[in-house]
């Protein structure tokens, strides 16, 4: 019994919660919803696009993924937490210097109290932004959501939901000393592994 259990373990998704409800403007201008959404596995990520240190790392690991997916059902959604400066004709270049090519890939900006919120609801960190120096703060956490909108993750070595995936980079294989300019990145390959099972 004990390995059909850890079998299940290995092979199930946990549903951690219903994605929360979200209507962003992205970098062409038009308004997106989690509604459109629905339909497409996708990855959520809180970022903006000035961050000098673990947002190139995570928008790097997310082109990786989104390359080795390749898959008309499969979307990103990257929600700047400095939407002052991140207007959709900034985000349009980044998405471009970056190398973002997929019409899935969707850079969100809009009011900053309503992002803060919505990573609240997503239960994602990310800074007050009435601390200056906390304001452009964030996780380098990334949200896996299926096609009918319910946050899912696996289940890590003691059978307890990981709740959300790394975009960071490590300096070791096993993903514990975060480094940014780490050669590993465990849960880029997890999620690879993940993404594929929901889409099947």
């Amino acid at each position: 019994m004990i390995g059909i259990g850890m079998s299940y373990f290995k092979k199930s998704l946990y549903t951690v919660m219903k994605v929360p409800e979200f209507a962003l403007t992205d970098q062409n201008s038009k308004k997106i919803t989690d509604k459109d959404m629905l339909g497409k596995v996708y990855l959520v990520e809180f970022f903006y696009s000035r961050c000098p240190t673990i947002c190139p790392v995570m928008n790097s690991n997310m082109k990786y993924i989104d390359e080795q997916i390749n898959n008309p059902d499969f979307g990103i959604i990257s929600i700047s937490i400095d939407p002052t400066n991140d207007t959709p004709e900034v985000l349009k270049n980044h998405a471009k210097m970056i190398g973002a090519k997929s019409p899935n890939w969707h850079f969100l900006s809009g009011d900053r109290d309503y992002i803060g919120n919505l990573a609240d609801m997503f239960d994602i960190y990310v800074g007050d932004k009435e601390d200056d120096s906390e304001s452009l703060n964030h996780s380098g956490m990334i949200a896996l959501v299926d096609k009918e909108g319910n946050l899912r993750c696996r289940f890590d070595e003691n059978n307890m939901p990981i709740l959300y995936y790394s975009g960071l980079n490590y300096e070791d294989e096993a993903g514990t000393k975060t480094s940014l300019k780490g050669k590993y990145h465990p849960d880029r390959e997890k999620l690879i592994e993940d993404i594929r099972k929901l889409l099947k």
